[in-house]
Parts: C-alpha cells; sequence; structure tokens
C-alpha cells in the first residue's frame, strides 16, 4: 500500500486490512471518528501508536496532553497545520506498513 492507496481507501467503509492500530488510528481521524481513532492509537503501544495519540489530542486542543504523547514517542511537539501533521505521519506509517502483494 502506499499513501495514494490509504487515501483512497478513505471511501471506504473500514481502513486497509494491513494498516495498524495508529494507522487505523489516523483512517479514523480523516473519517471524521475522533472516538474511534483514540480506541485505536490507545490500543497501540508502540512510539507510532504514541505520535499518532499526540496527534489527536493536538486535534482536539488537549495540548497538555499532546505534549505528555510526544514525549512518549520520542518527538518534538509538532507545531505545523493539522493537516500537514496528519499527512506526514500517513506517508511514515504507510511507509512502515507490512507490504502484501
Amino acid at each position: 500500500m502506499d499513501l495514494a492507496a490509504f487515501e483512497a481507501s478513505l471511501q471506504d467503509d473500514a481502513p486497509p486490512a494491513s494498516a495498524g492500530r495508529a494507522l487505523a488510528a489516523l483512517w479514523w481521524a480523516r473519517k471524521g471518528d475522533w472516538n474511534r481513532a483514540h480506541a485505536e492509537a490507545q490500543a497501540d503501544d508502540s512510539a507510532a501508536g504514541a505520535a499518532v495519540h499526540a496527534f489527536l489530542h493536538r486535534m482536539e486542543g488537549d495540548l497538555a496532553n499532546a505534549a505528555y504523547w510526544y514525549r512518549r514517542a520520542g518527538r518534538p511537539a509538532a507545531t505545523s497545520a493539522l493537516d500537514v501533521e496528519w499527512a506526514g505521519l500517513a506517508e511514515e506509517l504507510v511507509a512502515a506498513a507490512p507490504h502484501r502483494p
């Protein structure tokens, strides 16, 4: 899966089967289901999950909680537009996702 295929999957009813929890969280966030996105991110204990978790709290305006999750992810707090951060995370996570033939 590449970024274009991931973005095209937003027309579907569920994230791609090959998406891990962090990428699925981004998918649900883009679909406007913050609660589902948050549940997916919270279930992912990886640095990627923490980065998406930070993004989600930043998205909701809870910057103190976002700062905690950025630290857990080992990243500086993002200051770019939310769409820019979403795209960067999506690109990073798609590149790291398992590729199926």
